[in-house]
């Protein structure tokens, strides 16, 4: 990372915009962006969000700002050297510092060594890329840095000059980074588990979660878990990205890449307001609109299936409903709202006593699945996890099975 880019963003953090920087600096705003996005990389942490065209400073970015700090105050010390004292000036050049963080240390250990040539056996560099990388530095200076001896490099007095600069550069970027080393290693121990919306605390999936959580940490397991629940298409998209370890999901589509093992087998029923009357799911269908998840879940696919291919001509088909993603909101609209759904035998029976239960005049099976990647310990949660599911729901959940 430049010296300049992380002018540009410390800017961003005390400002709050983007803009603003761009204008005072006479850069351009992708420029600035970059700026903050490879702070955030290289410390592995969110400093801002973009919401509604504005920036939100996050805690995080004020924290990140205060360890700025010390590296702003030794680059005005540097400009003030080179004589870009004028405030505006020294903006305008600050924020097009060329010069990169490892150049710098690159730079201290030559200094350190007395050699080019030992520093860059240390560095594990060849001797004339290193050499250029210090012609270079003294370039951006205007003048030397060493004096080439017969027994190595001594610093000029504007080198040692530089060595005071970047050390205090280098000691505050290398505390930064620390605390960024030690969140990714938190990170990395981390367990991180994604699974659909549950319709409510007492539903299967939060209390396979809920025993999973217990039986985990009286095992002392060594990786911590991390729990989020997210909409189906999401989690897909999140064990893709490597942002969660493990996924519980109705369907298993576009994960052929992972191992996943069935977690728990059922059957579809329809749910419909407490106060209907119609018997059969057909004349639910038929008299009240269809609210469904998105039919890339295996819900929705099915939901789907059954409702549209047979009743293509509903009284009430524009009132459909067939991108709720979200489990209790599709309960309440069952129960308070007048729609129908569908949802497996198990997710329905914890809310036997908000909704009605009817049955499919034809048996329509269901399975959930757990998705994994290569970590062992996210097959070690997965075989916690199906060992739980079978101790809370019987397998297969029949018609006739109860349910607590």
């Amino acid at each position: 990372m430049h010296l300049g880019a992380l002018f540009v963003a410390s800017h961003v953090l005390s400002s709050g915009s983007m803009r603003e920087t761009a204008r005072r600096f006479n850069i351009s705003v992708s420029t600035v962006s970059a700026a903050i996005d490879n702070l955030e990389t290289e410390l592995a942490l969110k400093l801002a969000e973009r919401s509604s065209g504005e920036l939100v400073i996050l805690l995080a970015g004020g924290r990140v700002q205060e360890g700025l700090a010390p590296i702003l105050a030794a680059t005005e010390q540097l400009g003030n050297l080179l004589g870009h004292r004028e405030p505006e000036a020294y903006g305008q050049w600050a924020a097009r510092i060329p010069v990169k963080l490892v150049t710098m240390e690159r730079y201290l250990e030559v200094a350190d060594q007395g050699s080019i040539n030992r520093a860059a056996r240390r560095l594990r560099l060849g001797q004339p890329q290193l050499s250029l990388q210090i012609a270079n530095l003294e370039k951006f200076f205007g003048s030397r840095l060493f004096e080439r001896q017969a027994q190595g490099s001594a610093l000029t007095e504007e080198g040692r000059f530089a060595y005071t600069v970047f050390s205090t550069i280098s000691l505050a970027w290398n505390e930064l980074k620390s605390a960024a080393d030690e969140r990714y290693q938190r990170t990395a121990r981390s367990l991180r588990i994604g699974a659909i919306i549950p319709t409510g605390s007492e539903s299967w999936v939060a209390r396979c979660l809920g025993s999973l959580v217990a039986e985990w940490n009286t095992g002392r397991n060594k990786n911590a878990l991390s729990l989020v629940s997210m909409t189906a298409d999401d989690l897909r998209e999140a064990l893709k990205s490597g942002r969660i370890d493990v996924a519980i999901l109705d369907s298993v589509f576009g994960l052929e890449s992972f191992r996943h093992r069935e977690l728990l087998r059922t059957d579809m029923v329809a749910i419909a307001p407490p106060d209907s009357t119609e018997a059969t799911a057909p004349e639910l269908v038929a008299s009240h609109p269809i609210c469904t998840p998105s039919p890339r879940t295996g819900i929705g696919h099915a939901a789907m299936t059954f409702g549209y291919d047979r009743t293509l001509h509903r009284r009430l088909r524009d009132r459909d409903i067939t991108a709720a993603d979200s489990l209790p909101v599709i309960v309440d609209l069952v129960a308070n709202h007048g729609y129908v759904s569908f949802l497996g035998r198990v997710s329905a029976m914890p809310i036997a006593d908000r909704v009605r239960i009817v049955e499919l005049e034809e048996p329509m099976a269901m399975s959930y699945h757990v998705a994994f990647n290569h970590r062992k310990a996210a097959a070690d949660a997965c075989d916690l996890l199906i060992a739980t599911a079978a101790k809370i729901v019987p397998a297969p959940v029949a018609k006739d099975a109860a349910f607590a």
